[in-house]
Order: structure tokens, then sequence, then C-alpha cells
């Protein structure tokens, strides 16, 4: 029996970042107590009616910022799901934060309340960066928060780092390395910018008004990274993440090794038996459908799911390659590969394995399929070769 993942959406921002594409809303903290009511109560409508008592390893709160959420509602939401799940004893239950919005009491709370890992969005440790990104902490903030964070428990942080920012320097991005691993995280992710369609950034960069950032500069930053963290002891499990020994992200794997994961939440994604679905995107609407529940559909949809569909096996197959060789090392095993879906990787994508592997882009290592070092900086080239037919 396979353990889910539970995936909470806390969509509330106090300002919404030009470069942040994800479902968050600024000015809507009113709305938090009877968002939290609404999240449980999606929670028990969903697990009245589950066939059977799959126990879930790992539960995650992403957003927008859920630290902005009072620890009473998390400690109510945290209830809710033990007494719809059966949890794992070794359950990873992670919370994203943002530092200064978080207190040495709330952080206490929170581990008091059952969360056991923290993931922080440091984005920069640069002042000019931090300006340009439109965060609202400083590089202190960061430091009393992994400070308030270890003192109340914590024993599994992450910090996040964005770069290839517009104007950003080799040696500014060192810089931000460099300081956050001297706050000895368990584990760093650190994701490239992307001017994504309809956030100021791309606007602004589509009318001229912001720097594109240097894709060359980039891939360097990227290069010095990975050479840089493994020196130190941190390895690279995954093309954006890093992790000390055994600190790897369960719920993360999840989603990559593609296995199965609720979704709660406004715009939350869930993929269970099968089925994959969404949530509807606005607050309003989202307790508007579920306090009271208006409906009961069929497992595992709630009153606020709006999209749903069945991906054929083939769909299944594309995707599980698409995430699998995210994992940089482990890749995807086709002993694994075979159980699920009764035929090889190489039977099942013989032209693109073939290609691929020739090209230097793929490689064999006992029975797993990865990418080789090399193509980890153009990973999204060889996903899109596993796409359509």
């Amino acid at each position: 029996m396979i353990p889910s993942s539970l995936y909470l959406h806390i969509p509330f921002c106090v300002h919404r970042c030009a470069y942040c594409d994800f479902n968050t809303y600024a000015g809507q903290e009113a709305l938090i107590p009877a968002y939290a009511e609404a999240l449980i109560r999606e929670i028990e409508s969903v697990a009245a009616r589950r066939p059977d008592a799959t126990p879930a390893h790992s539960i995650f709160f992403g957003g927008g910022t859920p630290s902005l959420i009072a620890t009473r509602h998390l400690s109510a939401i945290m209830d809710a799901l033990r007494q719809a799940f059966t949890l794992t004893p070794d359950l990873e239950a992670t919370l994203e934060a943002n530092p200064g919005t978080v207190t040495a009491q709330s952080l206490a709370e929170m581990r008091a309340a059952g969360l056991n890992r923290l993931s922080f969005g440091v984005q920069s440790a640069n002042p000019g960066e931090l300006r340009m990104l439109e965060r609202a902490h400083d590089f202190f903030d960061v430091i009393q928060s992994v400070q308030w964070a270890r003192e109340a428990g914590f024993e599994r942080l992450n910090l996040d780092l964005i770069y290839g920012l517009p104007e950003q320097s080799l040696e500014s991005w060192q810089n931000s390395v460099k300081r956050i691993t001297d706050l000895a995280p368990d584990h760093i992710s650190m994701y490239a910018l992307t001017l994504e369609h309809g956030t100021p950034f791309g606007r602004w960069a589509a009318r001229g008004l912001l720097p594109i950032p240097d894709p060359d500069l980039a891939a360097e930053m990227y290069e010095w990274a990975e050479e840089y963290l493994t020196n130190i002891g941190y390895a690279q499990y995954e093309i954006s993440n890093w992790a000390l020994p055994g600190q790897e992200s369960r719920h993360n794997l999840q989603y990559w090794r593609n296995l199965p994961y609720f979704g709660f939440g406004a715009g939350a994604h869930g993929s269970i038996d099968g089925i994959r679905y969404s949530n509807v995107l606005r607050i309003k609407t989202y307790i508007e459908r579920l306090v009271p529940p208006s409906s009961s559909p069929a497992y595992p949809l709630s009153p606020a799911t709006v999209n749903q569909n069945r991906p054929s096996q083939r769909d299944t197959m594309q995707e599980t390659m698409m995430l699998g060789l995210r994992l940089v090392h482990e890749g995807v095993s086709d002993t694994v590969f075979r159980a699920r879906f009764g035929i090889g990787i190489h039977d099942a994508f013989p032209h693109e394995v073939d290609e691929l592997t020739r090209l230097g882009m793929l490689e064999w290592h006992n029975d797993a399929l990865r990418l080789t070092p090399r193509a980890r900086l153009i990973g999204n080239q060889v996903f899109m070769r596993f796409v359509g037919d």
C-alpha cells in the first residue's frame, strides 16, 4: 500500500510579489478564519467517502504565505487531518513561511501543533535584490527566524533562493549561497527566475522596462552552486534541490515519483486513484462552496472541485518520465516502471530513449534511466520529448 501525501493551499499574502504566478491574494486576511473552517470542511467531506485507510506520510502547507494563519487555525486544521487520515508515525509536516511573518511564540505553537519542518522563502541575501523582488524581509529577519525555529524544536529547515535575477552578479549570488549555508539548513532549494506571462515582471520585461536575465550567467550561477554545495556536504537529489543525508523533502519526492496526493484549498491540485483534479481559484467562492458544503461529488472530489480528468496509462507513463527524470541520481527505475505499467521504459519510449542517450542527455545507471550532468541545465528540453505522441 503506497502512502499518500496531503497538500493544503493557503493563498493569503500581505503583498503579491511582482514575479509570482501562484494562486495568491493580498488584502484578504479578514477571510482567514472562514477559510480555515472551509479547509476543515473539505478535509471532512473527502475523508468521509474514502474507500480505504491508506496512510498519509507527509503534509505540506503551501502558498501564498501559510505563516500568516493564526496558529489556532493551523492547530485546528492539523487536528482535522488526524481525525480524517491515518498519519504515519514518522510523518513529515511542512509549512512554508516568509521570514518576518513568524515569532518565537508562533513557531513554538506551530511545533506543538505537530508541524516538524519549515521552508523559509529567503530568495536573496542582497538588500537591493530583495527590494527588486518586493520582499518585505531583510536578511536579519532570516537569521532571527532560523534561530527561533531551532529554539522551537524544528530539526528540519529548508531555505529557498532565486538566481538569474535581472542585473544580478555572480559575486552577489555566491554571497547569498554562502550566507544561507552559514545558517546550516538541512535542505536548500534554488530556482531560476522565470518571467511568467501575466505577472508584472513578465509585462515589464516585454516592454523593455526590466532587464532580461542573462541565461549564460544564470547557468554559471547554477554550476557554481552545484559544486559549492557538494563540497560542503549537501547532496543534489533533484534539479533544484539539495539536502544533507536523509533530509530530502518526502512530500516533494511524492510529486516527482508521480505518486498519490490529496489537494485541499483554493486552487489546490490532487491526484488520487487515477483521477487528477483541481479546485476553484477564488477564496470567497471556495468558502461559499464549503460552508456549508454544497454537494458531495464522487470520491476523491470535493464541493470545491472544478476540473477533473482521468489520464490514460500513456499519459501517466509520460508524466512519470517527465517528473522522475528531475531526480538527478535516482532517475526512473525500470523495475518500478515495469511493475506499475506492465512494460519497460525502453519498450514504452524506444525512440526517445535511444536518441537522448545517443545525444548524451540520458544515461542508464544500474536499472534506472536518469539525466546526465550536462543535461541538468536543459532538463525541460529532455522532458518535453516524452510529451505527446
